[in-house]
């Protein structure tokens, strides 16, 4: 843990801590960069609470530089330079002597076109009680920008430090695209991962997402790194698992790409996979546009969703349920209420495998379960004006998300839950 000093705060502190950083307090007063070799990438940015630029009116600046909130909620607006795309750790600072716990949030491009309120934190508690202590958020994507952001406080008064925003993962785009022919008659396979190995998934092939910010969806599980417990290759297929309290968490899943990978463009997609049954698991395997880097990308960069399943549409003891297939892209997405939703019934969901298939053409997509068709969205020219997946490459996800937005309230009686692939195929025309 980096940490800045300033002379009226009481803080505890390591001389090791003190030796290498106490220099930089003489860098700017709204933002300090810190990084023990001037060489290196950046890694932790320190933003003070009394560098805000605009509050809710209810708060007050202490003399020893911390910011007391009010009990009736408040709000702090910052001005964050982000030197490296990437994902970071998010850690408030704060004191709370109240006898009650206290939510907060961080609020990132406010004021956007849009009016699009990006959480990037989830709510992030701070204990009773809690003297200087800091909660803090994994994972959340941030582009290499200054950002406009809003510190949400909950209706309790609390002694607000600092936060830290620490790099943890760079972004990097995929290196190859591969892009399909379209033409022909007859499907070729291009790429493929049969999950024919053991132990941790193919590296060569898959990266992981990592942490616990919320994913866009309010989700609360925290997506693990080369954690066989949550992601595997056994018996020939790939399984991902759900698991309750594990590893100091709520819940813990995997999150695989091929992001940094590989992406492709156009093509025949195809997942063969059993979902979970029980409320509030979230099945999906998807695309999203190699040009994601943080939340203000989506939808521009395209996604489109293959397999989607919630537990809430799956009948526990026959696994009869529903799947879901969508695009979303500017003009067209659910959170501007046009969107039209494709659902067909899928029989014996969790029992037996089913092939979730997307064709991808320059005139536009199709998708099929187990060979049939429900999903028509041909590119019209109102369409093309902002359709991205003519010139966007889109990486693949494999995912079991658990409650969030659409998964929805998850059964207390659940502990562990797996979604399982017998292999992901691409295809071009010939």
């Amino acid at each position: 843990m980096v940490i800045l000093f300033r002379k009226f705060k009481k803080q505890f502190i390591l001389p090791l801590v003190m030796t290498l950083f106490l220099p930089n307090c003489a860098n700017t007063k709204t933002q300090k960069i810190t990084s023990k070799d001037k060489n290196q990438t950046p890694k932790v940015i320190i933003v003070e609470a009394e560098d805000f630029t605009e509050n809710s009116g209810n708060v007050t600046l202490l003399n020893n530089g911390f910011v007391k909130t009010s009990q009736d909620g408040s709000w702090l607006n910052y001005s964050v330079n982000i030197p490296v795309s990437g994902r970071y750790i998010v850690r408030l600072f704060a004191k709370n002597k109240e006898v009650k716990a206290a939510n907060c949030w961080i609020e990132d491009y406010i004021g956007n076109k849009e009016g699009r309120k990006y959480n990037i934190t989830r709510n992030m508690t701070v204990s009773e009680n809690s003297s200087n202590s800091f909660v803090q958020t994994d994972g959340s994507p941030l582009a290499a920008m200054t950002h406009l952001m809003k510190l949400h406080i909950g209706k309790s008064v609390l002694l607000i430090d600092r936060i830290e925003f620490t790099l943890i993962l760079e972004h990097k785009a995929s290196p190859l695209v591969i892009k399909q022919n379209t033409t022909g008659k007859d499907w070729k396979l291009t790429w493929s991962d049969e999950f024919n190995g053991k132990g941790f998934p193919d590296q060569t092939k898959w990266t992981y997402d990592i942490g616990n910010w919320g994913w866009g969806n309010n989700e609360p599980q925290y997506y693990t790194k080369k954690r066989l417990e949550n992601a595997r290759q056994e018996g020939g297929n790939l399984i991902i698992e759900a698991r309750k309290n594990d590893a100091g968490k709520p819940w813990t899943s995997a999150r695989l790409t091929t992001r940094g990978k590989e992406s492709f463009l156009y093509g025949k997609i195809e997942f063969r996979a059993k979902v979970p049954v029980g409320r509030g698991t979230w099945s999906a395997a998807w695309l999203l546009g190699d040009s994601y880097v943080d939340e203000l990308s989506w939808p521009y960069c395209g996604e489109v969703d293959v397999l989607e399943n919630v537990g809430s549409e799956i009948d526990d003891n026959t696994g009869n349920g529903k799947t879901h297939g969508s695009v979303h892209y500017e003009g067209y997405y659910f959170k501007k209420g046009n969107q039209t939703p494709f659902i067909t019934d899928v029989e014996n969901m969790n029992r037996e495998f089913h092939n979730y298939t997307l064709e991808w053409l320059p005139s536009g997509m199709t998708m099929y379960v187990d060979g049939k068709k429900y999903f028509d969205y041909q590119l019209t020219e109102p369409r093309s004006l902002t359709w991205p997946y003519n010139k966007i490459p889109q990486n693949l996800i494999l995912n079991l998300a658990m409650g969030g937005g659409m998964g929805g309230e998850i059964d207390p009686a659940l502990t562990s839950q797996k979604l399982i692939f017998d292999y992901v195929r691409v295809y071009e025309l010939k």
